[in-house]
Parts: structure tokens; sequence; C-alpha cells
């Protein structure tokens, strides 16, 4: 399966087009709706509560958003709904709630979080709902078990895989260095044929993503574009873009 055209349409707002001085959070309905007001592409994270719905939400904990602690995966789907954010009134949403208030109108592009253990549960929720949606919609996520669970359960759903050229960053402290240059080399790409490219902007170019684009016509989005410069790379190496902090 191909990439459809209207992935690459327009600019993708990450976590929604949010502006925290303005009390719009992050992957919060308000970011949601102002981004369709701009009639921007949204991109959001979703994760699994602990009855196994999927959430709209990035971090694996709550402190950072909210005026709770701890693992956004040891609570309830309902629990999760009602807690309170810090700068907002807003409320988290669940995919269910997330696609029935875009219902259609611009494209979502919806990245699985993994804790990299080999389960895919997240990927099966996120399928059984896209089932029933009639708008534009890709699932991608860094995990490669994730993407490959989606090309299994749902091949004719969108699907990409989010990707870094070396994984230097500490947060990738868990992979081994083979793991990280399979990973940066599209080593899975057998597993996965992603239908995208999610690279990270400032490790392009980078070299397996451009002989995927070549050889396949596999386009790259490019994320998180904030700068000029960023936007600079991004107009050169890559066929959209994923934003924030600004309005393009």
């Amino acid at each position: 399966m191909s990439a459809p055209a209207w992935l690459t349409a327009r600019p993708i707002a990450h976590r929604a087009l949010h502006d925290a001085a303005a009390g719009i959070i992050e992957n919060m309905p308000s970011a949601v709706d102002a981004a369709i007001a701009g009639d921007y592409a949204i991109e959001v994270d979703i994760q699994l509560s602990s009855d196994g719905e999927a959430m709209v939400f990035h971090d694996d904990d709550l402190d950072r958003l909210t005026l709770e602690t701890g693992p956004l995966a040891a609570r309830t789907a309902r629990q999760l709904q009602a807690l309170a954010f810090k700068g907002t009134s807003d409320r988290m949403m669940s995919l269910p709630d997330l696609l029935a208030r875009v219902g259609g109108r611009v494209p979502l592009v919806i990245e699985l979080k993994s804790a990299f253990d080999g389960k895919t549960a997240v990927a099966a929720r996120a399928v059984e709902l896209l089932a029933t949606y009639s708008g534009p919609a890709a699932l991608m996520s860094f995990d490669p078990d994730l993407v490959a669970a989606v090309r299994r359960l749902a091949p004719r759903v969108t699907r990409g895989i989010t990707m870094e050229r070396r994984y230097d960053d500490p947060e990738w402290a868990m992979l081994s260095a083979a793991t990280k240059f399979a990973w940066g080399n599209l080593l899975h790409f057998p597993r996965t044929r992603p239908d995208f490219i999610a690279h990270y902007v400032r490790e392009l170019p980078a070299p397996a993503p451009r002989l995927a684009r070549a050889v396949f016509g596999t386009p790259i989005l490019t994320w998180t574009v904030r700068t000029q410069a960023d936007r600079d790379t991004a107009r050169r190496y890559a066929d959209q873009m994923i934003f924030e902090g600004f309005r393009p």
C-alpha cells in the first residue's frame, strides 16, 4: 500500500496546535480544535489505560501536565478523564473522544507509544477503533513491533515508522548498539513495510529514509520542526513537516 496523498498535503501540528501560554495544552481538546480551525493535520500520541482504553497523552507519567503523579498505565480510562490539568480546564481524551471530535475534518497521524516490551495491545485497540472511522488517519510508532502489528492486523491502515538516525539521546539508553544500528538503518523494513517514515529533523539527511524514498517512493515526514533552520531542512529533505511553536 502506498501512502495516500492526504498524508503530505498539509503541515501536521505536533500534539495538535498547542500554546501553553494561551492555556492550550498539547494533546488536549482545545489544541485539537485550534488545529482544525487552522486546517492543519494533527499528530497525537496514544497509550493504554489500565483497563485497555487508548488515551491521548504523550508522557508515561502524569507529573508534567496534570495535578497528579505516577504512571498513566496505572489508572483506568474513567480516572484519567477526570484528572485536572495544569493551565487548562480541558480533560484528557480517549481515542474514541478524539475521533468523534475530529470527525474526518482534518487528517490524523496517531503515534502509538510503547514500552518496547513486545506487547502490541495499543496497536490492536487503535486498529479496532479506526475500523469504523471514515476520516483520514494513519498510525505510526518508534517500535517496529507495533508497526508490524498494524501491518498484520489491518494492512489497509496507513502505517509509518518514527525514527532517528543514531538514537544518541539518553532516553534510548535501553537499546543495544545493534538495535540502534538496525532501527537507524531500517533493517526491519521487510517486516514493517511502512507506508511513510517520520524522521527526526536534526538528523536529516539520512541514508536509510533517502533510499526508501528513492526505491519505494516512501514519503518522509519530519519532526519536530520549530525553527527556520528546521523548516529549511524539512523543505529540502522531507515531504511534509510535523511542527510546533508557530503557524506555517
